[in-house]
């Protein structure tokens, strides 16, 4: 099954620097992947704009695709990369996230979930096939393995049988995804599957499923079920002893996570591939990311600044010479231009920090270039439970 071409070029401690080699391009990694949930990137980023602001990777969500156009329909349009143009790596989630937290009634059984539609309550049913089989429709160039998402808290025994149907659907991905490669007329036959790695906040049930899920030799693996409600630290200790039990030469993606300070730390513990929703939907409020730490370009004291929002910032807005000022009134005009500057330079300072990392690793600096990042965005280091 194993079709990664992932090469581990440097190391540092943990932190690690990669190539994962697809049909669409190498992805340099550690990479930070761009959200277009429904094949774009909200506030109004076209995929001319993604390749300006250096995004290797665009992510797009299998469940919401499904439900609106149709995946049969993007299949019958070529594809996602021709549907949305786009002709980069593209991960495409399972779905499950999305039925476990948005769908209306659900109902979990082995065959999978049947739940209602969060745009017209029609009863739907995703399991680990249906999964695989929208994800070969859209044809992205990375799937994800269908899993349940527990909550990180729920009930130790809860977990435990989640974990074991997560493991039992993981092979039945692997499965229909063999065949699905082999069919005439399937979108992209070189599509990978990373499975996920699941066990709320219990080490020993992380760590088993971990060994478990890395003998199916797949091209790469997630560790899901983080960044929902357990702390920043908890967090941390879960990578500190879940990672190592994951095949090293393959790719480790940190799923929904997070901020640059998440991203800072969980490199340190081997995590590979990165997604979240923060660069885009703070922008659209008006947040932005700086080196300094986040702005809300909203504030008052920004009403007659005439410096960009970060100076030496290289985002196609800075560079451009737009005010703090003119971001502001756009903002509070409520003027979409505004959101989508916003955008622009959080993805942009998100994709440039991951090209910072691999620089850092490269040279074998990474510590101080984490501790000086953090230190600049008035942040404090968070020590690793295991070394």
């Amino acid at each position: 099954m194993s079709n990664s071409q992932y090469t581990l070029i440097r190391t540092q401690g943990k932190a690690k620097r990669g190539r994962l080699s697809t049909v669409h391009g190498d992805i340099e990694t550690p990479v930070f992947m761009n959200v277009g949930t429904v094949g774009a990137i909200k506030g109004a980023v076209a995929t001319t704009d993604l390749y300006e602001i250096g995004t290797q990777v665009e992510l797009s969500n299998t469940y919401h695709l499904h439900v609106r156009p149709g995946d049969e329909v993007i299949k019958k349009m070529g594809g996602l990369h021709k549907f949305m143009c786009w002709d980069r790596p593209i991960l495409t989630d399972s779905g499950g996230f999305q039925v476990f937290s948005l769908a209306g009634l659900r109902k979990i059984k082995e065959e999978g979930v049947s739940f209602q539609s969060h745009i017209d309550g029609r009863r739907l049913f995703i399991g680990p096939e249906e999964s695989m089989r929208i994800q070969s429709n859209l044809g992205s160039t990375i799937a994800m393995a269908f899993d349940e998402c527990p909550p990180s808290h729920a009930e130790r025994k809860y977990i435990e049988a989640s974990v074991a149907r997560t493991t039992r659907w993981l092979h039945r991905c692997k499965s229909e995804m063999e065949r699905l490669n082999a069919l005439p007329d399937t979108v992209n036959p070189h599509q990978m599957l990373f499975g996920i790695n699941q066990g709320g906040v219990e080490e020993d049930i992380r760590m088993a499923h971990a060994r478990q899920i890395r003998e199916l030799d797949l091209p790469g693996y997630a560790v899901g079920g983080l960044a929902v409600g357990e702390t920043h630290e908890e967090m941390y200790r879960i990578l500190d002893v879940t990672v190592p039990e994951l095949p090293q030469d393959k790719p480790v993606y940190l799923m929904g996570v997070g901020t640059p300070a998440n991203i800072l730390e969980a490199v340190d513990r081997g995590v590979d591939f990165f997604d979240c929703v923060y660069p885009s939907r703070n922008g659209r409020h008006g947040h932005v990311y700086t080196n300094h730490g986040k702005m809300n370009m909203m504030n008052a004291c920004y009403e007659l600044d005439p410096a960009p929002i970060e100076e030496g910032c290289g985002c196609p807005v800075c560079r451009a010479g737009y005010s703090r000022a003119y971001v502001r009134h756009l903002l509070k005009a409520k003027e979409m231009l505004g959101m989508r500057f916003c955008v622009l330079h959080n993805l942009y300072f998100y994709n440039t920090m991951m090209a910072e990392i691999r620089q850092a690793i490269e040279e074998d600096r990474y510590p101080e270039y984490k501790r000086a990042k953090l230190a600049g965005m008035g942040i404090a280091e968070v020590p690793k439970t295991v070394q």
